[in-house]
């Protein structure tokens, strides 16, 4: 395949539009349409759904997979021969990962191989599914299944506990704890977060935690959230902060993490997988 014409699919894939790809490559959005007209006449499929933003469709998931397996390599083998080029590796990490020990993973990797980290951030359960997409070359993931041309491997757990301020116990605490907490606020992070329906199902065997929950989507503000009193929620050791009251000690749900990557021999790829795994086993323990 043509490399350019790979470029421009996989620049309105990231952008979202032709525009926004056109203003990336630095052409027209007519020309860009041209390349992935001419893409899908050379491959025989249609590649995108032509919305805002567009969408791959199955055909065009594949090509963008191996469409940028082959931009890898050809980004490999310029750092071979020594050009001055910057390699790109896109990784999907989950919220949780990103805000405690993902950063540290990433400086462990060596400065000299100059790789520019695109990540995305996006719930442990859905990761994969942007591998899949060709959107990322890694993840970390709650799935041990591993994606079609992906190799796995377990980095650890994250064990989440219950927690709430004291002013918010304070106010809501009436009983055993399986009595009042199915009803009382909740901190969630997003709407794909189960956690806390995982933690009260613990408790009551059945019903999840209350519909009155405050959805806040950045793990940062969330443990924040908590600590104001808004609602209890689930929080990782590596985020506990002053004020925090455990609700059930020694009672957690955990959570597995594993790195999903291509079974791709690049340099580039290899030594930040090195690196999260040297990170996780001590951050994860």
């Amino acid at each position: 395949m043509d490399l350019d014409l790979v470029r421009t699919l996989l620049a309105v894939v990231d952008a979202g539009t032709f525009d926004a790809a056109a203003a990336a490559l630095h052409i027209t959005p007519s020309a860009v349409s041209q390349r992935v007209k001419a893409l899908e006449q050379r491959t025989g499929r249609v590649l995108l759904v032509r919305a805002r933003p567009v969408r791959l469709t199955p055909s065009g998931e594949v090509l963008v997979r191996y469409g940028r397996q082959l931009l890898a390599l050809d980004q490999d083998l310029g750092a071979a021969l020594g050009e001055d080029a910057v390699v790109r590796v896109p990784i999907a990490v989950n919220a949780d990962s990103l805000a405690t020990w993902f950063l540290p993973a990433l400086q462990r990797v060596p400065l000299d191989l100059r790789i520019s980290f695109d990540l995305h951030r996006e719930d442990q359960d859905h990761t994969t599914a942007l591998l899949r997409q060709g959107v990322v070359m890694a993840a970390v993931t709650s799935s041990r299944e591993p994606v079609a041309g992906c190799s796995v491997r377990k980095l650890g757990d994250i064990r989440y506990a219950a927690m709430a301020s004291q002013s918010f116990l304070d106010g809501h605490r009436d009983g055993p704890l399986r009595s009042w907490l199915p009803t009382a606020p909740v901190v969630v992070f997003d709407r794909n977060d189960d956690l806390q329906d995982r933690f009260v199902r613990t408790l009551t065997r059945g019903r999840g935690a209350s519909e009155h929950r405050h959805h806040v989507p950045s793990s940062e503000v969330y443990v924040r959230a908590i600590v104001a009193g808004l609602g209890w929620g689930m929080v990782p050791p590596q985020q506990l902060q002053e004020g925090l009251v455990d609700l059930a000690p020694g009672r957690t749900i955990s959570v597995p993490l594993y790195w999903q990557q291509w079974k791709l021999d690049s340099p580039a790829l290899n030594a930040v997988a090195e690196a999260v795994a040297a990170e996780a086993a001590v951050a994860l323990r």
